[in-house]
This record gives C-alpha cells, structure tokens and sequence, in this order.
C-alpha cells in the first residue's frame, strides 16, 4: 500500500499525456527511441552526475538490468482506426534497475513483496503477463517486465518519460531542467509517478523563475494534484491576497504617479494608459474618485489656512507657512487637473462635477486669495491651474459628456463664475493662453446657462457682463446668450400657440 500522505498525488491518471512537447534545448530529451540514442544519453547524465549520487548503475544496461521496463502508446479502447506506423514504433523497451526506479513511489509499489506475488499468479495464468519474471535468453538472467502506458495525443509524451526515468539515475536535476517548459513538462510526468525528488527540483525551479501566459495555463492545471504547501508559492504569484488588490494597485500608481515619481510626466502618460486599459470601468471610477477627494481636501484645507492665517507667531514664520499652504495648493491642484482629465477620459467624471459644484467655501477662499497680491510671486500659475479644472469639467456638462442635473449645472456656474471673474480683474499680465483659457470658460458658462429655466438664467446672465469687451463685435458668445434670452422671454408660451 502507498502511504496516506501521497493519497493526492495518486489521483493523477498514469496514461494523461504530457502537457506539450519538451524544450529542444535540454540535453536530456531524447528525440528517437533506438537503443544507441536511450544509451548515449543516459551515459552522458550518469557521467555529470556520479559525483552527486551514489549510483552505480547505468541507465538502459541490459547487463546489470534487473527490471524491463515496456514503454508504449496506450490507445484508446474506443479507437477503432489501426495504430498507425508511429504508434508502433514508439512502442520501446528500457531496462532498469529496481533499487534505482524505487525512488518514484508509483514503481515502488510495484515492485513491493505483495505485489511481486500477486504478479507471480497472474504470470502463471497469463502466460508472461506484466509484472512476471521471465528467462532473458539474451543475457541469461531473470528480468522483471513492467509496462508503462502513455496517451497518443501527444507525439512527445514517451520522450519526456525517458527524460524522468533518466533522472532516477542522478539528484543534479538542473542539467536538464533549465526553462520552465521543460520543468512543467517534466513535473507532469514526475507527479505521475511520485517522483518526490524530481518533483521538488521541478517546483523550486517553477518559483523562482517567470512564465510566459501559456505556461501560467499549464502550471496552474498541475496545481490542483500538489499538496497544499507545495502549491502555496505557486499560488501566491498568480492569487490576489484579497478582493480589492486591483484598486490598491492601481491607487498606488496613481499616488505614485502624482506625488512622488521623479520622472513624472512619462509615469503619468503610463498609468493612464493603464487606466484606460483596465477590464473594469467601475473599479477605475472608485480608484479616480478617491484621488479626487484626498487633492481636493488638501487644497481647501491650505487655501482655508491662508486666507485665515494665524499671525500670533513670528512674521517671518508666518510669512513661511503662507508660502507654503500656497505652494501645497498649488502642487494639489494640478495633481487634481491629471485627475479630472483621467476622469473625464474614462467617462467616469459625475461624482467629480457633483464635488466640484458644491465647493462654495471653496471659491470664496480662492476669490479673496487672488485679490491678494501675495500669490504673483509664490503661484503665478495658480489661477490657471483651477480654472482649468473648472473648465474642463464645464466643457464635460456643456458637451452632454457628464449628464449632470439641474441644480448641479446651476451650482457649478454659480459658484465659478465670480472666480472666473476676479481671475480676469486680478491677473496680469495677461498672457496669450490665460486669454484663451477665460474665453473658452466663459463660452462653456453661457452654454450651460442656456440649459437652466428662464429663472435662473436671468440671475446668472446679469453676472455675466463683464465678459464684455471693448468692441461689442469681440463677444459674440455674450450678444448670443443674451438674444437666446430674450428670444425666449418674448415668445408665446407654447401652450398658447396650442390654442
């Protein structure tokens, strides 16, 4: 009987094929079945090895032999066509030794006492069944005559079982297990056979090196006949530790690319191809949003200590600490510019319009910073940096991207518009792209205003004047606002055109 504790590895059918064909670059696969090649090769393993195990016995020696091992295609029962010229020539005899071929605890059992005298009656019966022991005429000397079956569907299943029986004549593995192919393939077969050597060499060479797509397949189909220690590294790299890895992954890049990558720009442009890669839509949206809220936390909070500063300090000190939440406000802010940009990409941006809306105490600290002086010399890009985020999140709702509700549209212009507004009076000089920028929103503010009930138009429109220029033909954007009003002001209600 074979011990409990191989019971699992039992269960792993003797006739399944190998997984696929093993590497042409080990040494030790054998390519034909003459008995010259069989012998060449096994010489060349017990001659690299001898030093490491102490064998005596050659591999393939039929003089020293006390085991004939037939090795052959075992076609399906249900197979009606004739074997075919292959078949039969892979049908091959190996001679063995018994106290070597022990190490696999398959051919263990099989040569053990009780065994051996079940095998004796069957021979008796049989006339020369397996397991019998029968005159070698050639070497005049008892040999005991074992068959070892392998599946058709694989033309290179009985090399890769040569490869293992070689290995029961040597314990230095690694001249042949040198890729993780040939260490699946073999793994295969020494599972087979309880092989517990080959099998141990076959795992530690697994671990430690990387596998290509197609042989991650194949190792994770040879998982379920290991034993729960023997699998656990195994699984470690291809089993997430818990349910929520991806977004902790892909938290960790974005914090990593926002905050602290010296090569900032390339890292940026990589992680949000990863994000716009990503299978699941939902988890990049919980992943974006939480950015989000942590850069829009951290810049109201530093925007809320500048503009109620604590003077009951040094000046110099306090002077530091204003240059500071500035600075901090300013780094923030375009980590929350990346943000919304990815958001929108992604098409995931309604949580961010919504924040972005409700941000009152927000717009009020930012109005009484910029009509403060301080800022030119620490920040200049400051106000371009929100208005921007502001801008592109106003273009998203404009353009149906993010479809936002009406009290959300009415909030998001609301609460910028006098931003826009102080920016356009406190900022100078004004460059080309500033210019450009302030056009862009107050284009994208009239547009979504032109979507609110007549109400709430007029109040904003009003705030709205200052968009005017110098010459009235300048602000075609205003004069059509202000038309679509009135237009709409002077016009029958619909109800009436009914009538």
């Amino acid at each position: 009987m074979i011990p409990n504790s191989y019971r699992k590895r039992q269960r792993v059918p003797h006739h399944h094929p190998s997984i696929t064909r093993l590497s042409s670059s080990s040494s030790a696969v054998i390519h034909t079945f003459s008995d010259k090649t069989i012998s060449e090769s096994s010489q060349k393993l017990y001659r690299t090895s001898s030093a490491t195990f102490p064998i005596t016995s050659s591999f393939n020696d039929p003089y020293t032999a006390d085991v004939l091992l037939r090795l052959f295609v075992d076609r399906s029962a249900f197979d009606s066509e004739a074997p075919s010229d292959s078949t039969r020539q892979s049908d091959i005899q190996i001679y063995l030794h018994s106290d070597v071929i022990r190490r696999a605890k398959y051919f263990a059992a099989l040569l053990s006492e009780c065994w051996q005298h079940q095998t004796n009656i069957d021979a008796n019966s049989d006339n020369g069944a397996e397991g019998s022991r029968s005159n070698d005429h050639d070497h005049n000397k008892k040999l005991v005559r074992l068959n070892l079956g392998v599946a058709d569907d694989d033309p290179n299943s009985i090399s890769v079982r040569i490869t293992v029986l070689q290995l029961l004549y040597t314990s230095d593995f690694a001249t042949v297990i040198d890729s993780a192919s040939t260490a699946i393939e073999i793994l295969h077969v020494a599972l087979e056979l309880l092989f517990e050597d080959c099998v141990k060499s076959c795992l530690k060479f697994l671990e430690a090196v990387p596998w290509n797509e197609e042989e991650e397949k194949r190792v994770l189909a040879l998982i379920p006949f290991l034993r729960e220690e023997e699998s656990k590294e195994l699984l470690a790299r291809v089993s997430p530790g818990k349910d929520d890895s991806c977004e902790d992954m892909l938290h960790g890049l974005i914090l990593a690319a926002i905050h602290n990558h010296p090569n900032m720009a390339f890292v940026k442009a990589f992680v949000a191809k990863l994000l716009r890669d990503f299978s699941s839509r939902e988890s990049a949206r919980r992943v974006l949003e939480r950015a989000f809220e942590t850069s829009l936390k951290v810049v109201k909070e530093s925007l809320e200590e500048y503009t109620s500063p604590d003077f009951r300090g040094d000046h110099n000190e306090t002077e530091a600490i204003q240059r500071l939440n500035l600075h901090t406000a300013m780094t923030n802010g375009r980590h929350l510019l990346w943000l919304v940009e990815r958001m929108i990409e992604l098409r995931v941006a309604e949580s961010a319009v919504r924040e972005w809306s409700e941000q009152a105490s927000l717009t009020a600290d930012l109005q009484r910073a910029f009509r403060d002086d301080a800022w030119r010399n620490i920040v200049p890009g400051f106000p371009a940096v929100v208005l921007r985020c502001t801008c592109k999140l106003a273009n998203a709702v404009a353009a149906g991207t993010i479809l936002a509700a009406r009290q959300v549209r009415m909030k998001l212009v609301k609460d910028w518009l006098p931003v826009l507004l102080v920016c356009k009076d406190n900022v100078s000089p004004m460059l080309p792209s500033h210019k450009t920028l302030y056009l862009e929103l107050e284009e994208t503010f009239l547009r979504i205003i032109s979507t609110l009930p007549m109400s709430d138009a007029q109040v904003l429109l009003q705030q709205c004047l200052s968009f005017s220029t110098r010459n009235v033909e300048d602000c075609p954007h205003l004069i059509t606002a202000f038309n679509t009003w009135f237009r709409r002001a002077t016009q029958p209600p619909p109800l009436e055109n009914l009538d």
